[in-house]
C-alpha cells in the first residue's frame, strides 16, 4: 500500500516548511512525472483520480529493500515498489500471540530531565487504553554495558535543511564526535541523507576520530530538490524523506539491540493545514502508513529523535506548529500527512524533539544521555476487535517528580 499524493484543492495555503507557506500551487516543470501530476491538479479535481490511477504515478511513498538501499541508496528497484503497508488481515497463531506481546523501552526522567535509575518493577505501572496491564518482563538497563549495547545513528538531512546551516551541522557534530578524545560512549554511525542517495557508514564505531575523518571525507552533494522550489520540491522532499526513515527502520529491525536514530533536520514539509482536502482514499493511505511506523519504530527497537539546526532562530510557529498533529489517530477519518512528521513520529516512538537552543553540539549531548539509564519491560495485549485498532499507552511511576518516555501507542489486529 502507498501514500498516494493528496488531490490539494488548486487554491489552498499550505503549511510547507519552517520558513515557508505557499499560496497555490505556482509553477512547476512541465517534463517528467513531477509535470504531469502538475497538469492533473489543475484539471477539474474529480478528473485528478482517476488520472493519477491511469498514468500510474505514486508520488508520495516508495518502500525498497535493505539491499537496494545499500547499494543504491535512494535508487528505486525494478518493477512496482511495494509499500510497507500491504500486511494480511489474518495470521498464523503464532504470529499473533508474538504481535500481542508488547516490548517497551521506558525513559524515566527527574524534574531536571536526566534519567533515573534504581528504579524496580514495583514502581511501574502499564495502561493500555486506560487499562492497567500485567507486566510480564522487567529489566533496568545501562545502554552503554547492555548486550548488544545501545546504536546510535547520527543523521545528517541534506534534503531539508537549508544550505546556510549544513555547514554549521557539520561543525556541530564534528565537535560532538571529537569529545572526551574521540572516545564515544556508545557505537554510532553517521548517515548522510540526500537528494542523489543516502550514504551510512557500514559499521559503528565508538572511534569519534574514524568517524570524523568519514565526516571530513564526505561531501556535501548540492541538492536537486531546493527547498525554495516551492509546492512541488516540498512534496518531492517528503517523498525522499519517508523513504529514507522507511529504509532506515528495516535496517534497526535486522539488527538486534536498541537503536536511537537522530535526525538533524528542521522536518520534512508538512503538506497538511486547515483547508486541505483529502479523499477517504487517501487519508486511508495515510492511516496504512501512520499504522506501520508505529509499529515498526517499537518492533525494531528504534527510537526516534528529531534535532532541529535552526534552533532559537525559527519562528515559534513553525517550532511548535507539529503538536497540532500528536493527538493519536483512531481511524482513516482522523488520517492526514501532518501526522507523519518528524517531529510527530519523533514522540509517538517515545523520542524526542530538541529545538529551542542554537547548542547543537549538546542537544546531541543531551539526546545521548538518555540512553544512559532506562527500562524494558512487555505485557501481553488482548485480542483486537478489529484490524489497526488503536490502542493508547501510558507508564506511570510510583515516585514523586518522575515521568516518563515511551511509545506513545501501537495498533493490533484480532
Amino acid at each position: 500500500m502507498n501514500v498516494c499524493h493528496a488531490a490539494i484543492r488548486w487554491h489552498v495555503s499550505i503549511h510547507i516548511d519552517s520558513d515557508a507557506s505557499y499560496s497555490g500551487l505556482g509553477r512547476v516543470q512541465q517534463n517528467g512525472a513531477f509535470g504531469r501530476f502538475a497538469k492533473m491538479l489543475a484539471a477539474k479535481p474529480e478528473d485528478t483520480e482517476n488520472r493519477m490511477h491511469k498514468s500510474g504515478i505514486l508520488l508520495l511513498f516508495f518502500s525498497f529493500s535493505w539491499a537496494v538501499f545499500a547499494q543504491q541508496g535512494a535508487a528505486a528497484a525494478d518493477g512496482e515498489p511495494k509499500g510497507l503497508t500491504q500486511h494480511p488481515t489474518e495470521m498464523p497463531m503464532q504470529a499473533q500471540q508474538s504481535e500481542r506481546h508488547i516490548t517497551l523501552h521506558v525513559l524515566a526522567t527527574d524534574a531536571a530531565g536526566k534519567p533515573v535509575e534504581g528504579l524496580q518493577q514495583q514502581d511501574f505501572t502499564i495502561l493500555d487504553n486506560k487499562q492497567t496491564q500485567t507486566i510480564a518482563s522487567f529489566a533496568a538497563v545501562k545502554g552503554a554495558t547492555a548486550e548488544p549495547p545501545t546504536e546510535v545513528i547520527l543523521l545528517i538531512d541534506l534534503v531539508n535543511t537549508s544550505f546556510d546551516r549544513v555547514a554549521f551541522v557539520r561543525q556541530s557534530v564534528e565537535k560532538f564526535l571529537q569529545q572526551n578524545g574521540g572516545h564515544l560512549a556508545y557505537p554510532t554511525r553517521l548517515v548522510f541523507f540526500s537528494d542523489t542517495g543516502t550514504q551510512l557508514e557500514p559499521q559503528p564505531s565508538r572511534d569519534g576520530n574514524a568517524l570524523t575523518a568519514a565526516l571530513e571525507g564526505s561531501n556535501s552533494p548540492l541538492r536537486i530538490v531546493r527547498r525554495s522550489a516551492g509546492f512541488y520540491g516540498a512534496e518531492e522532499r517528503l517523498q525522499l524523506s519517508w523513504q529514507t526513515l522507511d529504509q532506515l527502520i528495516n535496517y534497526g529491525g535486522q539488527i538486534p539491540g536498541r537503536k536511537m536514530l537522530i535526525w538533524i533536520s528542521p522536518g520534512w514539509p508538512l503538506l497538511s493545514g486547515p483547508n486541505v482536502e483529502y479523499s477517504a482514499k487517501q487519508q486511508q493511505s495515510f492511516f496504512n502508513s501512520i499504522v506501520t511506523f508505529t509499529n515498526a519504530l517499537r518492533t525494531s527497537q528504534t527510537t526516534l529523535y528529531a534535532l532541529n539546526p535552526v534552533g532559537a532562530s525559527e519562528n515559534i510557529m513553525s517550532t511548535f506548529y507539529y503538536e497540532t498533529y500528536l493527538k493519536g489517530v483512531h481511524s482513516s477519518r482522523q488520517a492526514n500527512s501532518g501526522s507523519l512528521a518528524l517531529q510527530v513520529l519523533a514522540v509517538q516512538s517515545g523520542g524526542r524533539v530538541l529545538n529551542a537552543s542554537n547548542d547543537l553540539t549538546g542537544l546531541l549531548n543531551s539526546s545521548i544521555e538518555d540512553a544512559s539509564a532506562y527500562y524494558v519491560m512487555s505485557f501481553d495485549a488482548p485480542p483486537a476487535d478489529r484490524v489497526d485498532e488503536y490502542h493508547a499507552l501510558t507508564v506511570k511511576v510510583d515516585k514523586p517528580g518522575v515521568k516518563t518516555l515511551t511509545n506513545a501507542a501501537y495498533y493490533s489486529r484480532p
